[in-house]
């Protein structure tokens, strides 16, 4: 993606992901972590500001740091990185919140034609079926993997 994003660091795996959002609120410490689902290839893309008690990440804080689109570009691009790492693995993402996800469905949709020349991403409608992501359609999820998988 073309946005800006901020940098960030991976483990080895490349399964956790680590960086700073600056804004008016301070610099605060965010994650993104990939775990498996249990389904065949599929990795759970999970995302929030770190918890130092837990060492977790907190998926229900809101920062309001100023910087969301910068902070969704950069989570973006680590979906780039994980498969370019796993180029056979599917990336299910999900809000912690009806918002949440609500956000997540406008950065795709505000993004889909630079995401289409890499991904195919299908969205779970409300009969609990998955089908390719048509704007301006909610959904609860949204699974996305590199065109070649198809």
């Amino acid at each position: 993606m073309t946005k800006p994003k901020y940098l960030y660091k991976s483990e080895e795996d490349f399964l956790v992901y680590e960086f700073i959002s600056e804004g008016p609120k301070g610099h605060i410490r965010k994650m993104v972590k990939y775990s498996f689902t249990g389904t065949e290839n599929v990795y759970i893309l999970g995302f929030g500001d770190f918890d130092t008690e837990t060492n977790e990440i907190n998926d229900f804080s809101v920062t309001n740091n100023g910087d969301s689109e910068k902070v969704l570009s950069t989570v973006a691009s680590t979906v780039y990185a994980f498969t370019q790492k796993y180029p056979t693995l599917w990336v299910l993402a999900t809000g912690s919140t009806s918002v949440r996800t609500r956000l997540y469905r406008m950065g795709i949709t505000n993004n889909l034609k630079e995401i289409q020349v890499d991904f195919a991403v299908f969205g779970l409608n409300d009969k609990g079926l998955w089908e390719e992501f048509i704007v301006g359609e909610d959904y609860e999820a949204f699974l996305i993997t590199k065109k070649e998988n198809i």
